[in-house]
């Protein structure tokens, strides 16, 4: 599934320019991709949408400024669940992210909604990367040179 996620990511610039489930599931399958990983990326995406559409997205800017004054005592405590699913690279690399200022907390919430609908434990953190990147992409959002290069460190992977 996650090589039909960067075939999207890599293909369509913005979640915005993403053609509906329907007609991109059809792109899929001429590219080649197995129906049963079209089909759970195709329900990621959709569930992938809802979560990143669901709730006014905080601009990283005002996400920035409001990190450090409003959360300052603020801490989230992850539960047992998803310790056990993500593992300790990925809580680290999360924490990494949201001290960078990189990741706001809605954002992370989303990442933690996306990877949690992932089977199996823990979680490569190569995947939990994909799935960084396709919130931001979900949400119009073009991370920053650095934090798209520490998310793209993989060589056979390429972004944009």
């Amino acid at each position: 599934m996650f090589e039909v996620l960067v075939f999207v990511y890599e293909n369509y610039w913005r979640g915005d320019a993403c053609p509906e489930l329907e007609q991109l599931g059809r792109k899929l399958n001429a590219a080649g991709f197995e129906l049963e990983d079209i089909q759970q990326a195709l329900s990621w995406l959709d569930e992938l949408n809802l979560a990143s559409h669901k709730t006014e997205l905080i601009d990283i800017s005002q996400a920035k400024r409001e990190h450090h004054t409003e959360s300052a005592h603020s801490m989230r405590v992850y539960s047992v669940a998803e310790q056990d699913h993500l593992g300790s690279a990925c809580l680290g690399f999360i924490n990494f992210l949201e001290s960078a200022d990189v990741l706001s907390p809605h954002m992370r919430e989303i990442v933690l909604d996306r990877a949690m609908a992932i089977p199996g434990h823990p979680m490569h953190l190569d995947d939990l990367k994909i799935i960084v990147l396709m919130v931001y992409w979900s949400i119009g959002l073009e991370p920053d040179a650095l934090v798209l290069d520490e998310l793209c460190d993989d060589a056979d992977r390429v972004a944009h």
